[in-house]
């Protein structure tokens, strides 16, 4: 026979069984989180940092792209690796975040059709140990906010190669600090 003093024990282990799913479910979505997050980057920041010299290796994601960690002066942005791209091309509201000045309208090519954009200098640009100064850039509204093409304007100026699923890029010797 139940009593009234079994209520509030019923209450205590249905709230603790409460808790124990939600810390399930908790984790459950950071586990998978953090997979889909390497599947789409397996290039951040903290394993770029594990590399040392002038060469980044940069791995091939699930989809074949390459996308890596970097920063545009100094603010941190999602790199895809574009050698079929002329210039670095961000969005124009990445650059009015990075304070970015136009220095002229400019016919943009993409893969959805022609747009506008505007042309610009970016002080910097970092992959991993790679920093250039003073690279070319486009800033069109049909780029996404999220994804920052790394174009030839960056990739000219390094010695790159494909194997393997993986990318590596190094200043020449000459550039080398």
């Amino acid at each position: 026979m139940k009593t009234d003093s079994d209520k509030p024990v019923r209450r205590i282990g249905t709230g603790m069984m409460l808790a124990g799913w939600l810390i399930i479910f908790a984790m459950a979505f950071w586990f998978f989180n953090s997979k889909i997050e390497r599947d789409i980057n397996p290039n951040t920041t903290a394993v770029l940092a594990q590399q040392s010299g002038d060469e980044v290796r940069l791995e091939r994601n699930r989809e074949g792209h390459y996308v890596a960690d970097g920063a545009i002066n100094g603010f941190e942005v999602r790199f895809m690796i574009d050698t079929g791209a002329t210039s670095v091309a961000l969005s124009e509201s990445l650059g009015k975040k990075l304070q970015l000045r136009s220095t002229g309208r400019v016919q943009v090519s993409t893969a959805n059709g022609a747009t506008l954009g505007h042309s610009t200098r970016l002080a910097s640009v970092k992959v991993g140990s790679i920093e250039l100064e003073n690279i070319s850039a486009v800033m069109s509204h049909s780029m996404p906010d999220d994804m920052v093409l790394l174009g030839m304007s960056f990739l000219k100026h390094l010695d790159w190669s494909q194997k393997d699923g993986q990318l590596v890029f190094k200043l020449p010797q000459a550039q080398a600090r």
